[in-house]
């Protein structure tokens, strides 16, 4: 999904008279997590295979290098290993690079708003394509976000102890990936910064008690062996990133490499966001057999849980509005287009 971002350059190597050469392609891919992981599978399951037979129907020659589980990145380095031309291509995650990618964060600042993956996959990838801002953050750090959105299942709470109520967090250490922390906000409980490589072996040693996860990687990354309780709270599913090549590179390609780019990046789109559903539905299917508990919040103390949080919505916003970006723009954009896909927030984040 190159589009708003490589148009222009596709059209200006259309009409210009050079010829095209076949040319062998050596791409190294590079993920901080392991390949048990969707978001590292889609690359093999559909980016490559995509990619290559349609450069190959070109005359060009490719082989890819799979650098996965912090080979040469770990978690929330890979912009940067893209970005230094140490991989062509990579898993860019703004959960984890909110710094350098503060603008796609714009779901976890606003939870409650939809459950449903599909959706929120449809609208991030058409803010990426129409809304300038949503993309800065790449353009400024040398990378070209070309799709294949990485969206995450409805979060809920997998903890080693029973939570029934917003109340039962109260004094409890529950971790995250940075930005969902703020959902803990009026509950009590204190926030410790996680991600899925060290949820399990930090709970099982009291680092803390619980972790904010989704189904999808509650059987993968077999959580419930230490975290047996899954509460419910419809915080909603979210961006957390996609692929990304190296701008310098992309730019000096022909076009018939980046549309294969870009078809491989749209194959691993729809590959995904297809894996992700099948597996949610069996996620749910298996806990029962595994022994786990699962609590739905009930509505009162969902809307009450949205309620009173902090408006962390509307200070991200206005710190981006502060440092020149455009917080609150992206903010009114997720928002608008969200209820016109139909969702129906908890909360009207984008309200001042």
């Amino acid at each position: 999904m190159f589009k708003s971002t490589l148009t222009a350059a596709i059209t200006t190597m259309a009409i210009l008279p050079t010829a095209s050469f076949a040319e062998d392609y050596n791409l190294t891919v590079v993920t901080g997590h392991p390949s048990v992981f969707r978001w590292v599978r889609m690359i093999d399951e559909a980016f490559i295979p995509v990619a290559t037979e349609a450069l190959e129907a070109q005359g060009h020659s490719v082989a890819f290098q799979t650098q996965y589980g912090g080979a040469i990145a770990g978690v929330g380095e890979e912009l940067e290993t893209v970005e230094s031309g140490l991989a062509e291509i990579g898993v860019c995650l703004s959960v984890f690079d909110p710094a350098k990618l503060a603008e796609p964060n714009v779901t976890y600042y606003t939870p409650f708003v939809s459950t449903d993956s599909r959706v929120i996959a449809n609208v991030m990838a058409d803010l990426h394509e129409n809304e300038p801002a949503m993309t800065a953050g790449y353009t400024e750090n040398g990378v070209t976000y070309i799709g294949a959105p990485v969206i995450l299942d409805d979060y809920f709470i997998m903890s080693n102890f029973p939570i029934n109520t917003p109340q039962d967090l109260d004094g409890r250490r529950i971790s995250g990936a940075g930005p969902n922390l703020n959902w803990l906000a009026g509950t009590g409980a204190v926030g410790v910064a996680g991600n899925l490589t060290t949820f399990y072996n930090e709970i099982q040693n009291g680092v803390y008690e619980g972790a904010f996860l989704f189904a999808s990687a509650a059987i993968p990354s077999r959580l419930y062996e230490v975290a047996p309780h899954v509460t419910r709270a419809r915080f909603g599913a979210q961006f957390a990133g996609g692929l990304c090549v190296n701008s310098d590179w992309i730019e000096d390609q022909p076009a018939e490499v980046v549309e294969a780019l870009s078809a491989g990046a749209d194959a691993a789109g729809a590959w995904y966001l297809d894996d992700l559903e099948a597996a949610v539905e069996a996620a749910y299917a298996q806990f029962d057999e595994l022994g786990v508990t699962v609590v739905e919040i009930s509505p009162a103390d969902n809307q009450a849980w949205a309620d009173g949080m902090d408006d962390a919505a509307q200070t991200w916003a206005a710190e981006l509005d502060e440092r020149g970006r455009s917080g609150t723009a992206v903010l009114n954009a997720y928002m608008d287009a969200m209820r016109a896909a139909g969702a129906e927030p908890l909360r009207t984040w984008d309200a001042q």
